[in-house]
């Protein structure tokens, strides 16, 4: 750094503006609400900064040299991008914003948590957009984030990713999907050594490196489950267990919305089982951003609202 560089700061700067526009020492004193010295004081080491007299004596009074008149636009530049800075995060109006917005979630989450979210985004923000990404197997959901590709990530993590912000918006009850005829379907009947020798139907995870909740608890207490058919989407499992005796375990708020179409019903899981939590995560670069605390808002509103309209889900959104 050169020694120019250290002399100059912020009020140098603003002391610079005013004494062009004022082209006085003592107006610009009355102006800044400071002593004539101290003005006087500012303009020696503006001088000895730049190289440049600032302010000569003409006929009248004194005038700005041309060098002057450049570091002002200058100076003008810098203190309005500073004040920017320091004014905090810009007020973001829903109403008359024609932002796009993208979140990305897994398909094991409720279309009706979709639906209501959807819903209330047109009724605040009617000028924005949506864009609703899929997660699937080997999609960096991290870097996108980071690379601002995506706003907000919703999905569950037994631990969630610690570099990126998070809150929980719905915490839900696993529940066994399974046929009417299904021997476990029996009250008392889903126990622990029965739901493990059941053959289960299992989807692949959406990132390499997720493990499911299910699979993460029974790794706890050295079990394995029998996953006999794994498939690519969630919404596909309940349609093979109408038919078979395969068995699938899901969030209670995903498995519900199937019980009105197909011949299904759905089991609490084995005594003992985690809930699951599904969260929105976000970046850093997103924190403070008007819009995306908006957004984050609205999502969390929506998962409160779930929660208790399903009997045995809560919800506890945390502060972003």
């Amino acid at each position: 750094m050169t020694r120019s560089q250290d002399l100059v700061d912020i009020h140098l700067l603003r002391v610079l503006a005013v004494l062009v526009a004022e082209r006085s020492v003592s107006r610009a004193a009355v102006r800044m609400n400071q002593t004539q010295p101290a003005v006087s004081a500012a303009l020696r080491r503006l001088r000895d900064a730049f190289g440049d007299p600032i302010l000569v004596r003409e006929r009248g009074g004194m005038v700005p040299t041309a060098r002057a008149l450049q570091l002002r636009d200058s100076a003008r530049e810098v203190l309005g991008e500073i004040d920017r800075m320091l004014a905090g995060p810009e007020r973001f109006e829903p109403g008359s914003s024609t932002m796009t917005f993208t979140i990305a979630t897994p398909d094991y989450l409720a279309a009706s948590f979709m639906a209501e979210a959807v819903a209330r985004f047109r009724a605040e923000a009617p000028q924005a957009r949506l864009l609703i990404h899929p997660l699937t197997p080997g999609y960096d959901y991290e870097r996108a984030l980071a690379q601002g590709e995506l706003d907000i990530v919703i999905g569950n993590w037994p631990l969630p990713p610690e570099r990126m912000h998070l809150s929980l918006l719905i915490e839900d009850d696993l529940v066994c999907m399974m046929s009417p005829t299904n021997p476990l379907a029996a009250p008392g009947a889903m126990t622990l050594q029965r739901y493990l020798a059941a053959a289960h139907v299992v989807p692949t995870p959406f990132a390499k490196s997720h493990r499911a909740v299910v699979d993460s608890h029974l790794a706890g207490l050295r079990q394995t489950r029998d996953a006999r058919v794994f498939v690519p989407y969630y919404a596909m499992a309940p349609c093979l267990v109408a038919e078979s005796d395969l068995v699938f375990t899901t969030a209670r708020h995903f498995a519900e919305q199937f019980t009105r179409s197909l011949p299904v019903v759905n089991m609490p899981a084995p005594e003992g089982f985690p809930r699951m939590r599904f969260y929105q995560l976000w970046h850093e670069r997103s924190q403070h951003q008007g819009a995306h605390r908006w957004l984050r808002g609205l999502l969390s509103t929506v998962g409160r609202h779930l929660a208790q309209s399903a009997p045995g889900a809560t919800s506890e959104p945390a502060a972003d």
